[in-house]
């Protein structure tokens, strides 16, 4: 009797645990499932799509709205915006976490709105209003909105996590694309406020309906049935997967920005000043490469489109290899062909060498940095510990992109020397093979997204 009360507990306690481990039923796909794909592609074309405008405001503040300040301090605006959605990641994850999806959504779209018709009221050579607004306030509002918006699919999908999350991560390809075109050609026709109120005006449209569309599974923790411990993030230092492979991220997320990086970041003078201000829309490295050799500087901008517009495509397509073969087997391949398109810019010498090397490189770079995601997802217990793992990761690689920049143009100098920036990034990418190599016959690295 005694023993049958015993294997009774037992069998209990089994039940107990695997619930905490599995506090809710994730289905795969549905109605309200691809609702939430729609939302979550909304709020990341909405946000981080209109981030990506920055290229084209730092050209017109060299130019015409912050003469007093130099090229390098303008960059840092940019460079500061685009480190908070990694560095806000374990308080993103958290709050996740803990089953406060929509609360997160709407308080970081609110900001991020907020910021943007702020920075339309900023003033002439006012670079702290403009700090403030475009770099702290909307890169609070990317920090808030960005993990959430990508680690929501885990409630909704099983087998197809990677497509579905590879389509949500493709909102900010698109917006990326149309954005800087459409505030390339307002600012000379309508001025530097009344452009970001009417390219802003689309922003607070898409997060309302996109935050109506979403829907989470994860109930408030205080709500959850059974005892479900806390996520323990001290283990994840513990973890060399899981370490080694946010080393090789950071390592690599040096280098990935370096075609996308911009020209603000190197000390320019003289009639090479003159060259880069030349291009008028997207400052992008590979677009003032195609300037200084003489290809022409308005297809050098479509050049930028294209490689969004690619990043698009091969993101979704991407994160659905990822769900066949393996999240690290799949971003091997994109670490590879990223390093080898980086070197092939120092081929470009006429208008179809510049078209292929910006298809071929914002497809491998993009996708790369999408399963980016899929891959530090994979190594989460369950979906609960989706957000904190994700969140830390980020946080620990933030300073890769905030150095990025700095570091590229340090080694390029107001000499245009070509090869060091494209060996530097040529060689991070050799070093994010380090950081997936020991996973990629792993199989099981697709269990979360």
């Amino acid at each position: 009797m005694e023993d049958k009360e015993a294997e009774s507990a037992a069998a209990i306690t089994t039940i107990s645990d695997v619930h905490d481990l599995a506090p809710f039923e994730v289905p795969d796909g549905g109605f309200v499932a691809w609702c939430t794909v729609a939302g979550a592609w909304l709020v990341l074309f909405g946000t981080f799509g209109y981030a990506y405008t920055f290229g084209v405001y730092e050209d017109y503040y060299v130019r015409v709205f912050l003469t007093n300040h130099t090229p390098s301090s303008i960059a840092w605006i940019g460079s500061f915006q685009l480190m908070m959605p990694f560095l806000m990641g374990p308080i993103a994850g958290k709050i996740f976490d803990d089953g406060g999806f929509h609360a997160i959504e709407i308080v970081g779209g609110l900001i991020f709105t907020f910021s943007v018709f702020m920075l339309s009221l900023c003033k002439e050579d006012q670079y702290y209003q403009i700090f403030l607004a475009q770099g702290v306030g909307m890169g609070i509002g990317l920090g808030l909105t960005f993990l959430p918006s990508v680690s929501i699919v885990v409630h909704h999908f099983k087998r197809r996590r990677g497509l579905a999350s590879g389509i949500v991560m493709s909102g900010s390809s698109i917006g990326a694309t149309l954005f800087p075109i459409m505030t390339n050609h307002f600012l000379p026709r309508f001025g530097f406020s009344k452009t970001i109120r009417l390219t802003g005006i689309m922003v607070p449209v898409v997060l309302v309906i996109g935050n109506l569309m979403m829907r989470t599974r994860l109930p408030p923790r205080s709500k959850r049935v059974g005892n479900m411990a806390p996520v323990d993030i001290k283990a994840f230092f513990f973890d060399p997967a899981y370490m080694i492979a946010v080393l090789g991220t950071f390592l690599g997320l040096l280098g990935l920005y370096f075609p996308r990086a911009h020209f603000a970041f190197s000390p320019l003078s003289g009639s090479q000043q003159e060259l880069a201000k030349r291009v008028r829309c997207a400052v992008l490295y590979i677009q003032l490469f195609s300037v200084q050799h003489n290809i022409d500087s308005t297809l050098a901008f479509y050049s930028v489109s294209i490689l969004n517009a690619s990043g698009a495509f091969v993101r979704v397509l991407g994160n659905h290899w990822a769900d066949v073969y393996g999240a690290f087997n799949t971003q091997l391949g994109c670490a590879i062909g990223s390093g080898v398109f980086v070197l092939a810019i120092l081929g470009i010498h006429d208008r179809v060498s510049l078209m292929l090397i910006a298809l071929f490189y914002g497809a491998f770079s993009s996708a790369y940095l999408a399963l980016t995601f899929a891959c530090f997802s994979s190594l989460a217990r369950g979906p609960e510990e989706v957000g904190a793992r994700t969140g830390v990761a980020l946080a620990l690689c933030s300073l890769g992109t905030l150095l990025s920049g700095p570091i590229q143009g340090a080694l390029l100098t107001s000499d245009f020397h070509w090869i060091r920036p494209v060996a530097f990034a040529a060689a991070n990418n050799d070093t994010r093979l380090r950081g997936v190599f020991p996973y990629n016959a792993d199989p099981t690295c697709t269990s979360y997204i």
